[in-house]
């Protein structure tokens, strides 16, 4: 980490404010502990606090399955390089029912060559071409956007936007500062996250 993280519990000398931020990071974090991430933005206890609700309605509130808002979570981490991302996001993936396979194809393909993997199914090419290309080129071309609209609606389509969107934000933090001290390690297999599992 290129910063010190903060106190994992509110300095004594910080107005209540700041505790109640505490207390509600630690309450979506329950039963484990603030993670490093956390230990980053509470440099700066508003920021921490934007950040824990607007993550927690991406990740407790949205109507996109799971398993699809944790495929693109993934992939955005293989494509920013963010090995702290990935390697929670597909062990959640994981567990949220997203097989192996599509997961290794997040992992493994080239930008712009999901297509290619005709193994996967046509709604999650459709999250990974949209993924792929609202991460690296920004714009998202029409045809992949009307492929999206086969599958979900305008809100699902939005909330699929917002987290692939919000996770790049994510990997922007991660990645620059070292979140966890993981830049110079490898990302893990998709067989070392399912024997983690078992």
């Amino acid at each position: 980490m290129r910063l010190p993280y903060a106190p994992s519990t509110p300095p004594p000398d910080s107005p209540s404010s700041v505790a109640e931020i505490y207390a509600r990071i630690a309450a979506r974090r329950k039963p484990r502990p603030l993670i490093p991430l956390d230990l980053t933005l509470l440099h700066s206890p508003p920021v921490a606090s934007g950040y824990n609700a607007f993550v927690g309605a991406l990740r407790t509130e949205t109507i996109v399955p799971q398993a699809l808002l944790e495929l693109a979570i993934s992939r955005v981490a293989i494509l920013t390089g963010a090995v702290y991302e990935w390697n929670i996001h597909a062990a959640l993936a994981l567990k949220a029912g997203v097989a192996p396979h599509p997961l290794e194809v997040a992992r493994a393909t080239p930008k712009g060559e999901v297509g290619e993997k005709s193994s996967l199914s046509e709604k999650e090419v459709a999250v990974l071409r949209y993924t792929d290309e609202a991460t690296v080129d920004v714009k998202v071309q029409d045809a992949t956007f009307e492929a999206l609209k086969t599958y979900f609606n305008d809100r699902e389509i939005l909330e699929l936007a917002t987290v692939v969107a919000g996770y790049n934000a994510v990997s922007r933090i991660l990645v620059p500062l070292d979140v966890g001290e993981n830049n110079d390690k490898p990302m893990k297999t998709v067989d070392e996250l399912v024997a983690a599992m078992t």
